[in-house]
């Protein structure tokens, strides 16, 4: 891998500066050092080492069998191969939940595998982990809408907000988030209109999946944007390999249209 790597890492306080100058925020997954590079050399300023990698990467048909050591690992690969995008790992399923101390005990072995940032699904059940990570000094990036560890209680993956006290919930749920201290929000699966009102209630950025076109960000599993995931993909993925030259330009391609805001189009709204 030839590219350049640079040496100033992104910080949750520079994706705030862009959602204060309405300057739209491309994130990616990425799982190795290969892949991280390019998302480096295409200026992707964050990657989410997500446990996606369960289904992407290790091939299972949910996230819930990914283990701490699995993301621990991914993190270290992705730290080696870039040295801009702030590093956001997931805290995997049963990690967090039990208390916010076995929330904290994991959350430091992700720090210290290279992450800045850790992501922990769910609404109010995860505001006290999620307040005694920040006051640690453990940035928090939270996760709202359709949660893939929930997928059992969801009955599958399922777009959430559907129907008005759904929609309340999902707000209220975030303002609590950033309320708790969380810096950033991932929302999914959800109608734009709650994305949109989401985004507006609150100060931290807002990084869409499926959530509309008037989120702070958007992010998109690899896989997906270079059109090689299993299966049907879902509404919300867009395949920017196709006329793309290259994987850097396919990555790069993907950056532009999220800050220009030609992604997502309404054809991948819900």
């Amino acid at each position: 891998m030839s590219a350049q790597i640079s040496t100033k890492r992104v910080t949750a306080a520079d994706l705030l500066k862009m959602k204060r100058q309405d300057e739209r925020i491309p994130v990616l997954t990425a799982y190795d050092a290969s892949f991280a590079a390019v998302c480096d050399a295409a200026g992707i300023p964050a990657i989410i080492v997500g446990d996606s990698l369960g289904m992407v990467i290790q091939g299972h048909d949910s996230t819930l069998p990914v283990q701490l050591g699995d993301v621990a690992y991914h993190v270290a690969a992705v730290k080696r191969g870039c040295g801009r995008p702030l590093i956001i790992a997931d805290m995997p399923f049963g990690t967090f939940q039990e208390s916010k101390e076995l929330a904290y005990r994991n959350a430091v072995q992700l720090m210290a595998a290279g992450a800045q940032m850790v992501k922990v699904e769910g609404g109010f059940e995860v505001l006290e982990a999620t307040r005694f990570l920040v006051d640690r000094g453990i940035p928090v990036c939270g996760h709202v809408g359709l949660t893939p560890q929930h997928v059992n209680v969801l009955g599958g993956f399922k777009v959430q907000g559907r129907d008005p006290a759904a929609r309340e919930r999902l707000i209220e749920e975030s303002v609590a988030l950033a309320k708790a201290g969380a810096a950033l929000l991932v929302l999914e699966a959800m109608p734009e209109e709650v994305g949109t009102a989401i985004t507006q209630a609150i100060e931290i950025p807002t990084i869409g999946i499926g959530a509309g076109r008037h989120c702070d960000g958007q992010v998109l599993v690899l896989q997906d944007l270079l059109g090689i995931s299993a299966g049907k993909p879902a509404k919300f993925v867009r395949n920017f390999m196709l006329g793309a030259a290259s994987i850097q330009a396919a990555f790069e391609a993907f950056g532009q249209a999220v800050r220009d805001g030609s992604y997502p189009a309404p054809e991948h709204c819900y």
